[in-house]
């Protein structure tokens, strides 16, 4: 009668499943989900089943994490057969593996083996309740603060020489996670990537040292592989040539970046300093926040919080397969105590920690010890001068890189030799392998928010631009104070405040040339300098390196520029600039026009359309 309950699936498990199985003689693999965060480790090692017609793989949700939301979507979209919890508690299965220690594993009908869903073991928690092996009451969530996007809650470290701060254990490497009420291992392997934590584990629980197996990292390992396309994801992201990939990352609790548990509430402020202070075409910016924030608080609460730093050109990155791309792709991170900045930490990344928190944290894990050394973010000195200075003077801190994994490149085959181990049958002849970082679809920024725009002539020919998005105070180098320079209003169309668009000399948008909603380019542009009297230059933004404007006097032109070279809305200020200046168009199309910025010159050409 078990499997007709409410929710209770009834193919390929359950005591009729032999009537409807076409292939019912399969071993079980089941995997254990705690939350979106641990979930995502899993989908690491998936891939290490695949092709094996000899395994059945199924999923189950312990429902004991506070962050449910997206757990259904996430396992629909993996597409194996779901079992409600209290039917995998009483479902004997070949091997069953979890990337956290949340929810009953003790009471699971088979081999299990379970994952860090991070670098390690360091966050503090209070001890489980009696026989539910859950936080008690009133206590965060397994591992608070340390579980990034994509990785789950990825704890630097493990275990501990002592208790905590305050006497907690170390969440996952202490008894009372790692043991039954009889003493005896909750899980026959315990995955550990590097042998500090396996140090950390015979002073904290001796007791579990027999089951620790060193297998290495998945989810860094996948990083690792992925080091060559560099450039591919930088692209995809939109980086231009003289740009800097600066990301945000936020772990989630009150004590991270993107919380207001702190000291001090960092996040107001930061933001519109991000784009205000920082030259558009000098920065591309993104942010990468934990699962928990995004399903605590909700996507679209996320989204609304962030609202005018979007406007302003800050991307936020899929927290499940988007941020490992961006970690190779970017030059500096401002981070905190959470795994996504340590992994940074361990690709040789320069890092500022924007929240430094240590209480809860192990204070002899690795994640500590970076937390004490890493250079801070001052709050209240000039953005661009502390990253600037962050990137020119960077030198790795060793212990990152060191203690992320001892096996680097070695975890598909160690896992996959660990589990088929368990299970009791040979491994697939085929290499173990874990699947590529995918490439990350085209997501350039879309800047809707007015841009103040600084240009200066440059010797030798060519115009210097400077783009800040809504700038609280004039940016510093104001170009109207330097020799020949001058500054104007850059406006997308689609702004939501008229009062913005009225008096902007330059309008913009992005869109395909032959969009039948809005005509043309060139008429396109003859509409808004007919609605927009103060508009003395329209451009139409058709591709990553081109646009149609249309000037006051009537000309209607099309500038085009290398693939990676400067935004087409910085190369239409340049040109508004050159002819506010006095430059003959006749000479722009004849010689086009140098375009400075982020440091770089560009060589764009000025031509009629067609």
């Amino acid at each position: 009668m078990g499997e007709r309950r409410d929710g209770w699936i009834r193919v390929p498990v359950g005591t009729e499943a032999g009537r409807w199985d076409t292939r019912g003689r399969c071993l079980r693999v089941l995997f254990v989900v705690h939350n979106v965060t641990s979930a995502t480790r899993l989908l690491d090692v998936l891939p290490l089943f695949r092709d094996d017609l000899r395994v059945q793989m199924l999923a189950t949700c312990t429902e004991s994490s506070p962050f449910q939301a997206g757990v259904a979507e996430l396992l629909a979209g993996v597409g194996v057969p779901v079992l409600p919890w209290s039917q995998a508690l009483q479902t004997p299965v070949d091997l069953a593996v979890s990337a956290s220690f949340g929810g009953q594993l003790h009471r699971i009908q088979g081999e299990l083996a379970v994952l860090s869903h991070g670098v390690g073991y360091n966050k503090t928690l209070a001890t489980p309740g009696a026989g539910s092996r859950e936080p008690g009451a009133g206590s965060r969530e397994p591992g608070a603060g340390s579980r990034e996007p994509g990785a789950g809650s990825r704890e630097p470290g493990a275990g501990s020489r002592e208790p905590g701060p305050d006497g907690a254990p170390v969440f996952g490497m202490s008894q009372e996670w790692l043991l039954t009420d009889d003493g005896s291992p909750v899980a026959q392997a315990m995955v550990l990537s590097h042998p500090e934590q396996l140090a950390r584990l015979r002073t904290a629980c001796p007791r579990a040292v027999p089951t620790a197996v060193l297998a290495g990292d998945p989810c860094f390992d996948r990083i690792l592989a992925a080091l060559p396309h560099r450039d591919r994801f930088r692209r995809a992201l939109g980086v231009r040539d003289g740009q800097r990939l600066l990301i945000l990352n936020s772990t989630w609790n009150p004590e991270s970046l993107f919380g207001d548990g702190g000291a001090e509430d960092l996040l107001p402020s930061l933001l519109p300093r991000l784009t205000g202070e920082l030259a558009a075409d000098d920065y591309r910016l993104a942010a990468v926040l934990h699962p928990n924030i995004w399903h605590g608080h909700g996507p679209g609460q996320i989204r609304a919080w962030l609202h005018r730093a979007r406007r302003g050109g800050l991307t936020l990155l899929d927290p499940l397969e988007g941020w490992r791309q961006a970690l190779i792709a970017a030059d500096a991170v401002i981070g905190d105590h959470g795994s996504v900045t340590y992994y940074a930490a361990a690709l040789g990344t320069p890092v500022l920690l924007g929240a430094a928190p240590l209480a809860g944290l192990d204070p002899h894990s690795p994640v500590a010890d970076f937390v004490r050394t890493a250079p801070r973010l001052d709050p209240h000195a000039p953005l661009p001068h502390q990253i600037e200075t962050l990137i020119a003077g960077h030198r790795p801190l060793p212990g990152p890189a060191e203690l992320t994994t001892s096996v680097p490149g070695k975890s598909a085959a160690l896992l996959r030799e660990l589990f088929y181990g368990l299970i009791g049958i040979p491994e697939p002849l085929e290499p173990a392998t874990l699947d590529p970082l995918p490439l990350p679809p085209y997501e350039p920024p879309l800047r809707t928010a007015p841009m103040r725009v600084l240009t200066r002539p440059v010797e030798g020919g060519g115009i210097a631009v400077r783009r800040f998005a809504e700038p609280a105070y004039e940016p510093a180098g104001d170009a109207t104070q330097t020799g020949g320079g001058a500054a104007h209003l850059a406006v997308h169309e689609d702004q939501a405040e008229h009062d913005a668009v009225a008096p902007a000399d330059v309008i913009f948008r992005y869109g395909a040339a032959d969009d039948p909603r809005l005509g043309p380019p060139d008429r396109w542009g003859a509409e808004v300098l007919a609605r927009w009297p103060n508009c003395a230059l329209a451009a139409y933004i058709t591709a990553p390196d081109a646009c149609t404007v249309r000037t006051r006097a009537g000309a209607v032109l099309r500038i085009a520029g290398p693939p990676s070279g400067p935004d087409p809305a910085a190369c239409a200020s340049a040109l508004y600039a050159a002819l506010a200046g006095g430059a003959a168009l006749d000479d722009l199309v004849a010689r086009g026009l140098s375009v400075h910025t982020g440091g770089t010159a560009h060589r764009v050409t000025v031509t009629p359309p067609g």
